[in-house]
This record gives C-alpha cells, sequence and structure tokens, in this order.
C-alpha cells in the first residue's frame, strides 16, 4: 500500500514496530508517530511535529466522510459503484458548512525574534 507514497508517513501509536519502520526507511519513507509512554523522546524538525498534530483534524474529517456521508466500504461489485459513492460523499462534504481546516502555512523559523522591553 505504500508503493506510490515518498517522504513521510504519519500514523497512529499502534502502527510502531521495529521491522516496519526499517521496510519503510529502506523505501525512502519516514514513519512518524507519537511516542508511547515508555518510549525516549528523540528530535523532530518542527514541522513534523505541526503535521503530527494536524492528523488529529485528517481523523475527524475521515469519520465525518464516514458517518455524515456515508462513504464507507458495501461490498461494492464494480469500480464505477465505489467511485459513486466516493463522489457522492465528497460531493455531500462540500456542503458542510463547518469544516476543519489544516491552515499549513510555512513560517520563516530561520529569523530570531527578540522583544526588548
Amino acid at each position: 500500500m505504500t508503493e506510490q507514497l515518498f517522504r513521510k508517513l504519519f500514523a497512529d501509536k499502534g502502527y510502531l514496530s521495529k521491522a516496519l519502520w526499517e521496510m519503510l526507511f529502506a523505501d525512502g519513507i519516514q514513519l512518524f508517530t507519537k511516542l508511547r509512554k515508555n518510549m525516549k523522546n528523540h528530535i523532530m524538525k518542527m514541522e513534523d511535529k505541526i503535521l503530527l498534530r494536524k492528523r488529529a483534524i485528517i481523523e475527524t474529517i475521515n469519520d465525518e466522510l464516514k458517518n455524515h456521508c456515508q462513504v464507507e466500504h458495501a461490498r461494492h461489485r464494480s469500480v464505477n459503484n465505489f467511485m459513486i459513492t466516493i463522489l457522492g460523499g465528497l460531493t455531500a462534504y462540500c456542503f458542510f458548512t463547518k469544516k476543519p481546516s489544516l491552515n499549513l502555512n510555512k513560517v520563516n523559523d530561520s529569523q530570531l525574534f527578540l522583544n526588548f522591553a
């Protein structure tokens, strides 16, 4: 399933395993998960930390698509029926008045902010 992915993969804590991490790393994919309680803290880029936090918003959108827009696996008998279900759910989602957003604005963190009082 990760053949066409590149660079970064954000996942649940349940996906943590050394074998999976090594397999993905060999394919050029970095696996990012939240740390478990018994794990040591490791250094992570601020951009990756922010994206890891945004993962909850993506899960919320997936939940809305499944429960409110009725996009879920219903044993489709053809690819066309599957696509119609997906497109219908996405169209219904477009009409929602309140939608969560990621707000992925780049910040120039190479500058130092000094506050002289």
